[in-house]
């Protein structure tokens, strides 16, 4: 900040202007300009610009599809996605197999491998689908960091994965979200009798473990509802534009 002598006269001293962020120093008798501020302005904490409309699923899974390597998964993988969070779940062939190897030497030996697997005890199985799965982790590591930055810049979501293989579904990089909701009291005293009996540490596990249950045990109607609402954005999609 720029200061000068008091005034003691009527031509000594500097006058400062007021309403600015900032001050303009003049001379006291209207002499030149010494210093200028800049006029307040809010705009840098205050935007009344609307952000962008989220991607529609059906784009990024278009965007997904045509990014992966082809010779990741069997076949193409499960993309599933909501507001905060893209999870591709793709299948791993069982241990024993090549992914690449072609012709029907390659369904041989996938035959083989799977009348293995299902010779194999339980947590053998287990433990060999868990290995498949870090060996896949360990090597496609760089490549999948690179596809989550540019699929969170495009979409601005997160990216998680999985992998099944001999039906063991092995996760990573999952991310966990808080959700605020309210409850009556009679809804509280359900979480809380979960609490009570030990079933859930707090009000807010207790939540989480009744939403899974609902989904292992409505699984069916929950995916003809998502079914649906997907039926729901195409036809949004493919209507006309303001």
């Amino acid at each position: 900040m720029l200061s000068g002598p008091s005034p003691v006269g009527g031509e000594s001293g500097w006058a400062r202007r007021p309403g600015l962020c900032g001050q303009w120093l003049v001379a006291a008798g209207g002499g030149e300009v010494i210093a200028r501020g800049h006029l307040a302005s809010n705009h840098n904490y205050m935007s009344t610009q609307k952000g962008e409309a989220p991607s529609p699923p059906e784009q990024i899974r278009g965007w997904l599809t045509g990014r992966l390597p082809d010779d990741w998964f069997e076949g193409a993988p499960e993309i599933l996605i909501d507001r905060e969070e893209i999870t591709v779940i793709g299948h791993l062939p069982s241990p024993g197999t090549s992914a690449t190897a072609g012709g029907g030497s390659a369904a041989q030996e996938k035959g083989a491998a799977a009348e293995g697997a299902g010779e194999r005890p339980g947590a053998e199985a287990e433990a060999a689908a868990i290995g498949r799965g870090r060996r896949f982790r360990e090597e496609t590591r760089d490549a999948r960091i690179e596809i989550a930055r540019e699929a969170e810049h495009s979409f601005g979501r997160k990216v998680s994965w999985g992998v099944v293989c001999d039906n063991y579904k092995v996760m990573f990089t999952t991310l966990s979200s808080p959700v605020m909701t309210r409850l009556r009291q009679s809804e509280r005293r359900v979480l809380d009798t979960l609490v009570d009996a030990g079933v859930a540490r707090s009000r807010s596990d207790a939540l989480a473990w009744c939403v899974r249950l609902v989904g292992e045990h409505e699984d069916s109607w929950l995916s003809d509802l998502r079914e649906a609402l997907r039926h729901v954005e195409q036809v949004r999609a493919e209507g006309p534009h303001a």
